[in-house]
C-alpha cells in the first residue's frame, strides 16, 4: 500500500451517533452493577446520578475545546497546548495504556461468553481469534470501524431500551402473561429501606460504577475522522445527558424496582439477567449473554481505535516513533494499531498465566487512569477558555456552564473520589492500591515526559548558540 496524506473523514453522521450513544454503554453496565446493588441498595441509584453529573460536566468541557479544536487526539492535544508539553504526553500515554489493558480484559471477558457456547475451542483460542478479527477489521479503513461500532452499539441500544420498556410494564403490571410478583416500586424503599447500608454507601457505589462510564469521550476522538467534526463534537456533547439518564439510571431503575436489592439471584446470575428470570422470559440468561457479548466486542472495537488514534496523534507530535504518524492509502495508522494489538496479545498471555501477579499490577496500575484524564481535562478547559476568546472567539459553539466555578467544582469532586479511594483498603484491588500503583505509574510517566522536554530545551538552546557562530565564519 502507498502511504497516505494522514487520517480520512470515513465516518459518517449515523457512524458518529451511534458511537456517541453506545460509548456511554460499557459492559461494565451490565456485568458490574450487580454489586454495587449489593453494597449500596436502591441507593445505587445516587451512585450512579453523581458519576453520570460528573460525566456531563466533563464532556462538557470536552466539548467545548474539541468543537473549536478538533484533533484525534483530543484532551491530550488539549493538555499539550493549555498545560504544557509534558501534559499532553503525559495524559496521552497513560490514556494508551490504559485502552490496551482492558483489550485484554474485554478479549479475556468475550472468550469465557463464546467457550461456554463452543467449548471445543480454549478461552485462548476465542480471545486470539476475537482480537485477531477486530483487528483486521480496523486495518481495513476507519468505515469499517464505524460500520462495525454502528451495529455493535445498535444492538446494545436496542437491547437497553427493550429492557426498559419491558420492565416498566412489569412494574406496572400491564405485561402480559407475565406474573411478576416481586416487581413494585415498593421495592426502592421496603427490605430496610433507600439506604439500607447508610449515607456513606453511596460514596463506596461510586468508587464501583464510576469505571463503567469510561469511553463516553470516545465521540471526540473520532470526530476528527469526520465528515463535520464541530457538528459531530457539539451533538454528541449536547445529548450526554438524556444517554446517562436513559441507559443508566433508566435500566438500573428497573432493576431495583423488579427485585429487592438484596435478592441473592442479582449477584449469583448478574443484575440484567436475574431481573429478566424474574419475569419468566424463556432463555433471558442467554439472550443478555448475547447482549454482553456485543458490549464486550464493541468496547474491544473503540479501545483498539481509541488506542490506535491516541498513537497516531503521540507520533504526530514526535512524543511517539514517526512511525505511529503514519498512515496507509486508506488513511489508517497501522503501526499505531499494530503497536496497541500487540501489547494487547501480551496483556492477555498475562491474563492467562500470571492472574495474580503480571496482570493484577497492569489492571491496578491503570485502573484510576480514568480519573487521572477527567481532571486534565478539567485544568486544560481553565486555561483553553482564556486561549480561544483570546484567538478564535466565534469558535466557542459549546460552553462550559458557569465557568470557571463548575470547573474547579468539578476538580474538587475528582479529587474527593481519588481520596476516599485512599480509604478502601479491601482486597488486592483495593481502592487504595489502585491509586497508589496508578500515581506510580503517572509519576515515571510525567518524569519521562520532563527529562524528554529538558533535552528538547538543551539542543533548541544549542542550535540557536550554533547558527549565529555559523554566520560568523562564513563572513
Amino acid at each position: 500500500m502507498t502511504p497516505g496524506s494522514g487520517l480520512q473523514a470515513g465516518l459518517k453522521n449515523r457512524h458518529l451517533t451511534m458511537i456517541a450513544i453506545g460509548g456511554v454503554i460499557g459492559a461494565g453496565l451490565f456485568v458490574g452493577s450487580s454489586t454495587g446493588i449489593a453494597t449500596a441498595g436502591p441507593g445505587i441509584l445516587l451512585s450512579y446520578a453523581l458519576v453520570g453529573t460528573l460525566v456531563v460536566l466533563v464532556m462538557r468541557m470536552l466539548g467545548e475545546m474539541s468543537a473549536a479544536n478538533p484533533t484525534s487526539g483530543s484532551f491530550s492535544e488539549h493538555a499539550d497546548r493549555a498545560l504544557g508539553r509534558w501534559a499532553g504526553f503525559s495524559i496521552g500515554w497513560l490514556y494508551w495504556f490504559f485502552w490496551v489493558v482492558v483489550l485484554a480484559v474485554e478479549a479475556t471477558a468475550g472468550a469465557k461468553i463464546l467457550s461456554g457456547w463452543v467449548p471445543a475451542v480454549p478461552q485462548w483460542g476465542w480471545a486470539l481469534i476475537v482480537m485477531t478479527v477486530l483487528t483486521a477489521t480496523n486495518l481495513v479503513s476507519v468505515g469499517s470501524y464505524g460500520e462495525f461500532e454502528f451495529w455493535f452499539a445498535g444492538i446494545k441500544v436496542v437491547a437497553i431500551a427493550a429492557f426498559i420498556a419491558i420492565g416498566l410494564l412489569a412494574v406496572f403490571g400491564v405485561l402480559p402473561g407475565v406474573h411478576a410478583d416481586k416487581a413494585s416500586f415498593g421495592n426502592l424503599t421496603h427490605h430496610g429501606g433507600f439506604l439500607p447500608h447508610g449515607p456513606g454507601a453511596i460514596l463506596t457505589g461510586v468508587l464501583l460504577v464510576v469505571f463503567s462510564f469510561m469511553g463516553s469521550e470516545i465521540a471526540t476522538l473520532a470526530a476528527g475522522e469526520s465528515e463535520d467534526p464541530q457538528r459531530a463534537v457539539t451533538k454528541a456533547t449536547n445529548s450526554i445527558i438524556w444517554r446517562i439518564g436513559v441507559f443508566y439510571l433508566g435500566s438500573i431503575l428497573v432493576v431495583v424496582s423488579l427485585l429487592p436489592w438484596n435478592d441473592p439471584s442479582l449477584e449469583k446470575q448478574g443484575s440484567y439477567v436475574a431481573a429478566l428470570n424474574s419475569l419468566g422470559i424463556p432463555d433471558a440468561g442467554q439472550i443478555m449473554n448475547v447482549v454482553i457479548l456485543t458490549a464486550v466486542l464493541s468496547c474491544l472495537n473503540s479501545g483498539l481505535y481509541t488506542a490506535s488514534r491516541m498513537a497516531f496523534s503521540l507520533g504526530q507530535r514526535g512524543d511517539a516513533p514517526k512511525s505511529f504518524a503514519r498512515t496507509t492509502a486508506r488513511g489508517v495508522p497501522m503501526a499505531a494499531i499494530l503497536a496497541s494489538v500487540v501489547f494487547g496479545f501480551v496483556a492477555v498471555f498475562f491474563n492467562y498465566e500470571f492472574p495474580d501477579t503480571i496482570f493484577l499490577f497492569l489492571l491496578n496500575s491503570s485502573g484510576a487512569v480514568a480519573l487521572f484524564v477527567w481532571l486534565a481535562i478539567c485544568f486544560s478547559q481553565l486555561r483553553m477558555r482564556r486561549i480561544i476568546q483570546r484567538e478564535a472567539p466565534e469558535k466557542l459553539v459549546v460552553k462550559m456552564w458557569l465557568y470557571p466555578y463548575l470547573t474547579w467544582v468539578t476538580a474538587a469532586f475528582i479529587v474527593g473520589v481519588l481520596g476516599y479511594m485512599l480509604t478502601d483498603t479491601k482486597g488486592e484491588s483495593s481502592g487504595r492500591t489502585t491509586v497508589l500503583l496508578s500515581v506510580g505509574v503517572a509519576v515515571v510517566v510525567v518524569l519521562i515526559a520532563l527529562v524528554k522536554e529538558s533535552i528538547a530545551a538543551k539542543r533548541r538552546t544549542a542550535s540557536a548558540v550554533e547558527a549565529p557562530a555559523d554566520k560568523v565564519s562564513v563572513g
